[in-house]
C-alpha cells in the first residue's frame, strides 16, 4: 500500500501565510509527479501546483503567492502559501503519481487539508 500524509492545514487572516506537507509512504520504487489540488465548496477539484522532473507547474490564480518544493529523499511535498486572500479557501489535497515495488504506476490522494482564510 501506498498512503498520503497532508498536514499543515488551518486558520489564517488574509495576508497570512501556510505551509502544507505532504509525505509519500509504503511500497514506492519511486515517487514521479507530485503536486496539491483545491475544491472549495460547490466547485470542481483543481490545480494548484504541480513538481515533476525539476519543473513546477501553477495556476494562474496562485503565480507569485505560492511555491510548491519536495524533498525527494523523504518523498514530501511542500506548499508554501503567501499573501493568502479568502478565496484560496478550500480543502486542500496533496496529489502524487508513483511506481510501486510491484512495478505498478499509479495516482494517488492524500485525505485532503482544510485551509480557511477569513478577510
Amino acid at each position: 500500500q501506498v498512503q498520503l500524509v497532508e498536514s499543515g492545514g488551518g486558520l489564517v487572516q488574509a495576508g497570512g501565510s501556510l505551509r502544507l506537507s505532504c509525505a509519500a509512504s509504503g511500497s514506492i520504487l519511486t515517487v514521479n509527479r507530485m503536486g496539491w489540488y483545491r475544491q472549495a465548496p460547490g466547485n470542481q477539484r483543481e490545480l494548484v501546483a504541480t513538481s515533476s522532473g525539476g519543473i513546477t507547474n501553477y495556476a494562474d490564480s496562485v503565480k507569485g503567492r505560492f511555491t510548491i518544493s519536495r524533498d525527494n529523499a523523504k518523498r514530501t511535498v511542500y506548499l508554501q502559501m503567501n499573501s493568502l486572500k479568502p478565496e484560496d479557501t478550500a480543502v486542500y489535497y496533496c496529489n502524487a503519481v508513483i511506481t510501486r515495488l510491484n512495478g505498478e504506476l499509479n495516482n494517488y490522494w492524500g485525505q485532503g487539508t482544510q485551509v480557511t482564510v477569513s478577510s
